[in-house]
């Protein structure tokens, strides 16, 4: 069995860095696999702050999985959104893609998503602009994850609490269920943070995966809000009531430069076996970059005759 963990020194950069140091971002991805094997992609690109901070969800399509050429952008001012954060790709049932966005609202820590629909990432920029998911005066919600299991969507979203000023960065991993993905009801917490771990602060389910028969899922955690945008990605497994767990005592993948930022992952099965991995990681400079690597099923040896 082969698990989708980055190893960080098997990837190649899918997508530079859009500039040099803190607070320049690509990454956030979210990618699926087309019948005819072509990549299509959605990411943020991001600015330090008071420069912009999320500025676009950059669409983009592939034939390699490496090499990404931009077709079309959705910025925030699409949206009337102060910022833009991780961006959900998916393929509907009639082979549509659906566009869900991460927005924040101006001068607020809150966030709402929203939900574009085309026949082509190129159309996705005019298409209409339905909200999905608006959180409340006491919930931000963001960075949808999105899985269609038959006539059942799932999403888990992470939700921020904004009850204490100066305190919105901590975070839970919620559930929700639909049955077409526009309309979403609450099934409960899937995550938490462990107290005194280093996913204490807050957990965000990045990924989410069959595994031997039962759902596994990735995760960005953090121990204080001092790591917040450093998060690393821990491993979780879920039970038979869809509540995920984490494993063991430490991140299963980190970057290695200081802030060790690895996250936001992206999973794409592949048809033939194994995966290709695509994650928001930490340079030395403190600048991140949207990378990528291929694992491939191990294959037994063949004994001598």
């Amino acid at each position: 069995m082969i698990l989708p963990i980055p190893r960080w020194t098997d990837a190649v950069v899918a997508v530079p860095a859009p500039g040099a140091g803190a607070g320049n971002w690509v990454g956030a991805p979210s990618v699926v696999l087309t019948d005819d094997g072509e990549y299509l992609a959605a990411y943020r690109l991001r600015a330090p702050l008071g420069l912009g901070r999320g500025l676009a969800t950059v669409l983009a399509r592939s034939t390699d999985g490496v090499a990404f050429t931009e077709v079309a952008r959705v910025t925030k001012d699409r949206f009337g959104a102060e910022s833009l954060e991780r961006p959900a790709l998916v393929r509907t049932a009639e082979g549509r893609l659906r566009l869900y966005v991460s927005c924040a609202t101006p001068g607020t820590k809150h966030w709402w998503v929203d939900a574009l629909e085309a026949d082509t990432l190129e159309e996705l920029p005019t298409a209409p602009v339905v909200t999905v998911l608006p959180g409340d005066e006491r919930h931000a919600v963001k960075d949808p994850v999105i899985v269609r299991d038959g006539a059942v969507w799932h999403l888990w979203a992470s939700v921020h609490p904004l009850d204490v000023p100066d305190h919105e960065d901590r975070m839970t991993t919620e559930h929700y269920t639909s049955p077409d993905g526009l309309t979403w009801r609450h099934a409960g917490t899937a995550l938490r943070g462990r107290t005194g771990s280093w996913d204490a602060r807050g957990v965000r389910i990045s990924a989410v995966f069959p595994v031997e028969g039962r759902w596994a899922a990735t995760y960005d955690g953090r121990a204080t809000a001092e790591e917040n945008w450093e998060e690393r990605t821990g491993l979780a497994y879920a039970d038979d009531d869809g509540v995920f767990h984490a494993e063991g005592a430490a991140p299963v993948a980190e970057s290695p430069h200081a802030g060790r930022g690895l996250r936001y992952l992206s999973v794409v099965a592949l048809p033939a076996g194994g995966y290709r991995l695509y994650y928001e990681g930490t340079r030395a400079d403190g600048a991140h970059e949207l990378r990528t690597e291929l694992l491939r099923p191990s294959v037994p040896a063949v004994p001598a005759s």
